[in-house]
């Protein structure tokens, strides 16, 4: 476990993540992190959940429509 801080940043409040939580989340300066709510409280992850929720949707249509996409890459 990683203890943060919250902290004045600018008329901001923000947090800063050491380099271990910047290790294990497998980001550096300049990427984006997303909060989501999770049963048991908040998570923070590199991930996008809209993004993967759209790229699952792709995929579901890639699998049904799969002979369409091969012709179409001819």
């Amino acid at each position: 476990m990683i203890k943060l801080k919250v902290t004045t940043i600018g008329s901001s409040a923000g947090i800063v993540l050491p380099k271990e939580a910047l290790a294990l989340l497998k980001v550096q300066k300049g990427d984006s992190v997303f909060l989501t709510e999770s049963p048991d409280g908040v998570r923070i992850t590199p991930y996008d959940p809209a993004f993967e929720e759209d790229m699952s949707l792709a995929r579901q249509v890639m699998r049904k429509r799969r002979n369409l996409l091969r012709e179409l890459a001819k």
